[in-house]
């Protein structure tokens, strides 16, 4: 749970210098959200991609029968948006709500389209960033359609693995499309296959 400003990531992950970067990150707003608080509701449109300095957020959307569905969590240094509703300029589907007191830099287009013309090396990073998300989309599409709740499970913390310290049981078993009393069996069943071993 380490707390990363945007600065630092951009400059650790683009290695560029400090000083090129300053100037534009400082047009962008950064907000302090309480626990609970959303940053987006169903229907908005989304303006920003947000990136997480401190804390913890979760995007879900909730179906007709009032269930919710846990689409991704954004814990630090982490980028969460709803990408169709920025780019189509759509109302959204989803919610993006803090799970803790959070801190997060608020990103718009014409910041990026700013960074790109101010360093070339980003348009790559950004391209980088995007596929690996579609990448795991895909994964987590395979795997809800596919994969046992155990593999659904494993992968999970694999991919998050400090969350399960930072979120209720009910809201992991959301993410896994399985029941809160099917993620207890399959923990269960994980702990008595590493206490055999």
């Amino acid at each position: 749970m380490n707390s990363t400003d945007l600065k630092t990531y951009l400059t650790s992950n683009l290695n560029i210098g400090e000083e090129q970067i300053t100037s534009i990150v400082e047009n962008c707003t950064t907000k302090k959200v309480k626990k609970d608080q959303f940053l987006m509701r169903e229907g908005e449109v989304c303006k920003y991609g947000f990136f997480v300095e401190k804390g913890l957020l979760r995007q879900y959307s909730i179906d007709k029968k009032g269930k919710e569905h846990i689409i991704s969590f954004a814990p630090e240094s982490w980028f969460i948006s709803d990408r169709e509703s920025v780019y189509f300029n759509q109302p959204s589907a989803y919610f993006i709500q803090a799970l803790e007191d959070s801190q997060v830099t608020m990103i718009d287009e014409s910041f990026i389209q700013l960074l790109s013309r101010k360093l070339p090396e980003f348009t790559e990073f950004n391209n980088r960033l995007l596929h690996n998300h579609i990448r795991h989309l895909q994964n987590r599409i395979n795997l809800l359609l596919s994969a046992t709740a155990e593999d659904r499970y494993l992968q999970f913390i694999t991919m998050y693995p400090d969350i399960l310290l930072r979120v209720p049981q009910t809201m992991v078993a959301s993410y896994l499309g399985i029941t809160p009393e099917s993620l207890s069996r399959v923990r269960r069943e994980l702990a008595q296959k590493n206490f055999k071993k």
